[in-house]
């Protein structure tokens, strides 16, 4: 079974390229983030299409923003949108998880909060968020796989450059904490311990061309069905050409693993393995 899982950064922007990519590398089954869509609206402008591919979906979708999707051609039971006990931000309950039972393995399709400024209210809000993850995680007593973008830098080693990085979210104790709670094995990395992996490319400055990223989208997986993987890798070639999402797909390959064992991008970095130190972040640039 193969399990993907990719931010999009808009279904709408992204329509044509997602189901091209879709026929290309035939993923079984589907996390999607940042639709940008309500659940109506996601279903009318791309149901059909997924449809016809032998998908059933689930959405937590939301308009303008956020937005999560679970696509299934292996079944789709106990759907279940949201995370119970998580907090809502300003009121409003955010469109950033849902999670079903495919092949008897619960997937989440999860868009965890940005956290925008250490110490902010929206920091407050995505560790909050991430505890009530973990509650419901350790909840169920199926095989589980928590995918998406969880906006979390597990190590050091998942950036261009650490120092670059101080100061900012993505990288504090307390973050990379949350994510050790969940109790769950980080597949890409077991399975490319020493190689530089990322899967998130800033649109500005030429990162991506200079492969100057960070690894943010994760999929973890319980010890079940963590002990079958056959290959997991990210498919950087989802991020090149015109209109790309800044992300790349994630890959997961449980028992067979169609492409062989892969690498841990495809393909390599057409830049190489840069030296990346003194680079700054874009941000600090503005």
């Amino acid at each position: 079974m193969r399990v993907a899982t990719w931010n999009v950064n808009s279904v709408k922007q992204r329509h044509g390229r997602l189901l091209e990519w879709l026929d290309a590398r035939r993923p079984d089954v589907v996390c999607l983030q940042e639709l940008k869509l309500t659940d109506d609206a996601f279903a009318t402008l791309i149901g059909p299409d997924l449809e016809e591919r032998g998908y059933e979906f689930a959405t937590a979708g939301q308009p303008q923003w956020n937005g999560s999707a679970l696509l299934s051609r292996v079944g789709l039971a106990d759907v279940v949108v949201g995370i119970p006990g998580a907090p809502a931000f300003n009121g409003i309950v955010e469109g950033r998880a849902v999670s079903g039972v495919c092949d008897g393995i619960r997937v989440h399709s999860l868009y965890t909060p940005n956290g925008r400024e250490v110490d902010s209210d929206h920091y407050a809000y995505k560790l909050e968020w991430l505890a009530a993850l973990a509650a419901q995680v350790k909840a169920d007593t199926v095989p589980q796989l928590v995918c998406g973008d969880l906006n979390i830098v597990p190590t050091d080693a998942d950036v261009f450059d650490p120092a670059a990085f101080v100061g900012h979210t993505h990288v504090t104790p307390p973050e990379r904490a949350a994510l050790t709670a969940l109790g769950l094995r980080d597949v890409v990395r077991e399975h490319w311990p020493d190689e530089q992996v990322f899967s998130y490319w800033d649109y500005r400055a030429g990162m991506f061309n200079k492969n100057l990223g960070m690894r943010i989208d994760l999929i973890l997986a319980s010890d079940d069905v963590a002990d079958r993987t056959a290959a997991a890798w990210i498919d950087r070639q989802a991020r090149k050409g015109k209109g790309p999402s800044d992300h790349a797909p994630v890959m997961l390959d449980l028992d067979t693993a169609p492409d062989g064992d892969v690498g841990p991008m495809v393909p390599p970095p057409s830049a190489g393995r840069v030296s990346p130190r003194g680079a700054k972040l874009p941000q600090a640039r503005d």
